[in-house]
């Protein structure tokens, strides 16, 4: 490979699927743990409008968004994805 110069097929060079994956990996996480965190928003709100005691569902919800947290600055330092979907 040339430095600087277009390959010669005129095709981009493939990505190791390994490096796309791990940020992909990453985003699923998020999803999951985003989904779960507004699921322990409602019933924490829940619990605390109809006097039933929250302090666990309020735990769960930190933890989880201290996860969620961590994990999106992880997301941040990992290569920004340069390959799309195949069809």
């Amino acid at each position: 490979m040339t430095h600087g110069a277009a390959p010669q097929s005129g095709k981009p060079e493939p990505v190791a699927p390994k490096r796309v994956r791990s940020g992909e990996d990453f985003d699923i996480i998020i999803g999951f743990l985003g989904f779960w965190a507004v699921v322990l928003l409602v019933v924490t709100i829940w619990t605390e409008v109809t006097a039933q005691p929250a302090l666990w569902w309020a735990l769960g919800l930190l933890a989880t968004l201290l996860a969620l947290y961590g994990m999106v600055r992880l997301r941040r330092r990992l290569p920004a994805r340069t390959a799309t979907r195949r069809r």
